[in-house]
């Protein structure tokens, strides 16, 4: 296909100057690089079909390592070595690299043609076939953000928008937003689609385990470590490396996150040696983390990095025209391929009234607990929590007898007043007002509610 971009990486200028008529008169746009580095350095600002590098170049970077500096950089584009002879052992060994073919430098311009042209071939199926996995995946996720409010449509286009980027994104909501959904959504849209994603929630480990996570541990480092253990960053190499509510990290680990972010490279717990990584931050927080900047509980420097891209997902209660058609999506996928149950009025319009403080994620276990104690076809009030039905009648589940109170005391009687719905049920009482359970252990330790077991077990996760 005429157009396709070319770069050949060779010192000797009558060679450059050979291989750039012959390979202009094919209609395809060449772009020349004396040594090894300006190839990389081109390789970073230009995306090429092939690249035709001589494996002997003087300076640091010979054609091996272009090969292997092209392979970071994109390992789908075919990589043509030239050598003086086919039996050498760096022509072997560039081909155990991933080299695509080698051509000897007497071969005749059809040979040459001939290999040009077939590594193009496999560049553009490579491309295809990336393309339509991107798009099938786009189909799949696309049956699991459900809504066409205009304000999950906004976020949809943002995500189209900023996906094939490398920026870092920050995504901000509160908890059962579905925030984890959109960072999946932006990875599978973006071109490291083929890398892994790897995720993890600040909020769901201890403090002094979360750093061994993320930058893995080195043999001896801390009681346990038997053996070197490579962190989450590095695995996510290639792809997307999703921090979930990281207002949660201690400062400690905000330093080297920020070095992460800044140098790409992560040192190990217990190690001394720093490690490139290549891999696409998205974050996420359910906390204002401009407050946590201003009460000195978060790096500025950290957030500012962070928040380069930011996407702010709605609360369920900014669009409940979304609320049927996701109960809807529910009820088909708890049932199992079997007939589904349906709504009555009574029932929808009591969905509808309520809040939805846990937002997507509490509507889905409300659905997913009235398919299970519903006796017939159709859902009814009665197969709803109480929580549910007090706040469609005037959202009286919680009464403020002093309107003097403050934010912080309204939330300690809220807080108590699921509780005591859940009969002390910490975990479930954590579900439903859409925090982690380690932060409601934390509110009741600051509340004096816990048990001095429990309060020795909240501290030693500090």
């Amino acid at each position: 296909m005429a157009g396709e971009k070319i770069l050949i990486v060779d010192d000797e200028e009558s060679m450059v100057q050979f291989l750039s008529i012959l390979l202009s008169k094919e209609g395809y746009e060449v772009h020349v690089a004396r040594s090894g580095k300006d190839a990389l350095n081109k390789a970073e600002e230009e995306n090429y079909d092939v690249v035709v590098t001589d494996i002997k170049m003087p300076g640091e970077i010979d054609g091996l390592g272009v090969l292997s500096g092209i392979k970071r950089i994109d390992g789908a584009i075919p990589v043509v070595i030239r050598t003086a002879f086919a039996s050498q052992k760096s022509a072997i060994e560039a081909l155990n690299r991933g080299a695509y073919q080698y051509l000897e430098k007497s071969a005749k311009n059809d040979e040459i043609k001939l290999v040009i042209k077939n590594a193009l071939a496999m560049r553009r199926v490579q491309s295809e076939n990336v393309l339509l996995k991107r798009q099938l995946k786009r189909t799949d996720d696309a049956k699991e953000i459900i809504g066409h409010s205009d304000q999950i449509q906004r976020v949809l286009k943002l995500v189209e928008k900023v996906a094939d980027s490398d920026s870092t994104i920050l995504i901000v909501g509160e908890s059962g937003t579905g925030k984890e959904l959109i960072a999946k959504r932006i990875h599978y849209l973006s071109k490291r689609a083929e890398g892994p994603f790897v995720s993890i929630n600040c909020g769901a480990l201890p403090k002094d385990l979360l750093e061994s996570n993320l930058f893995g541990h080195v043999k001896g480092s801390f009681t346990g470590a038997v053996r070197d253990q490579e962190g989450l960053m590095a695995v996510a190499g290639g792809g997307s490396f999703f921090l979930d509510e990281v207002g949660e990290t201690l400062p400690a680990t905000q330093v080297k996150l920020l070095r992460a972010l800044q140098e790409r490279e992560i040192i190990p717990v217990g190690g001394t040696k720093p490690r490139k990584i290549d891999v696409r931050l998205i974050a996420a927080t359910n906390a204002d983390l401009e407050r946590a900047v201003n009460e000195n509980r978060f790096r500025a420097d950290l957030f500012y990095r962070l928040n380069v891209i930011q996407i702010r997902l709605p609360s369920l209660r900014e669009r409940k025209e979304d609320i049927e058609e996701m109960v809807e999506h529910f009820l088909k996928k708890l049932t199992n391929g079997k007939e589904p149950k349906t709504l009555s009025k009574e029932a929808r319009d009591s969905l509808l009234a309520y809040d939805w403080p846990g937002n997507v994620r509490e509507l889905e276990n409300v659905i997913e607990r009235a398919v299970i104690l519903s006796d017939d076809g159709v859902l009814t009030p009665e197969d709803l929590p109480e929580r549910v039905l007090q706040g469609a009648k005037g959202r009286g589940s919680l009464v403020i007898d002093n309107p003097t109170m403050t934010l912080d005391e309204l939330e300690r009687e809220y807080i108590l007043k699921v509780l005591s719905y859940t009969g002390g049920q910490k975990k479930r009482a954590s579900e439903i007002l859409g925090i982690n359970p380690s932060t409601l252990y934390r509110k009741l330790l600051s509340y004096g509610l816990l048990s001095e077991k429990e309060s020795a077990e909240v501290r030693a996760m500090e």
